[in-house]
């Protein structure tokens, strides 16, 4: 709204430049401008500022959702990796992760598996 002596307020501009903005540029102009603010961000601040603002961020959401949008969101993410990767991807992380816990095998022989083993036949079963 214009106030008084007929000048419009700053939020009045902002939004009317805005909304001119976006009816003459495209989609690309947006990635355009934000990869640009985005090298320029990364060349003035450090690894701290970013886990700052990354915690800051992650804060702020788990005090606006509860436990059930957690779950969507895991659910969701589960999905779209499974959609996008293969059987060979699973059975190479359960791998990994069996290695990463260590190549222990009980030397009591009674029977149990190595944790690598069990890592990589839970990624064979899950992808079948």
């Amino acid at each position: 709204m214009a106030n008084n002596n007929e000048k419009m307020s700053r939020e009045e501009a902002g939004r009317k430049g805005g909304e001119t903005t976006a009816k003459n540029h495209d989609k690309e102009f947006y990635q355009e401008i934000g990869q640009k603010g985005g090298e320029a961000t990364s060349e003035n601040h450090d690894k701290e500022f970013y886990q700052e603002i990354g915690q800051k961020g992650g804060e702020a959401t788990s005090e606006n959702h509860d436990k059930e949008f957690y779950q969507e969101i895991g659910k969701k993410g589960g999905e779209a990796t499974s959609d996008s990767h293969g059987k060979e991807f699973y059975q190479e992380i359960g791998e990994k992760g069996g290695e990463a816990r260590g190549n222990q095998r009980d030397d009591s022989d009674d029977g149990k598996m190595s944790r690598e083993e069990a890592g990589r036949k839970g990624g064979e079963k899950s992808r079948r």
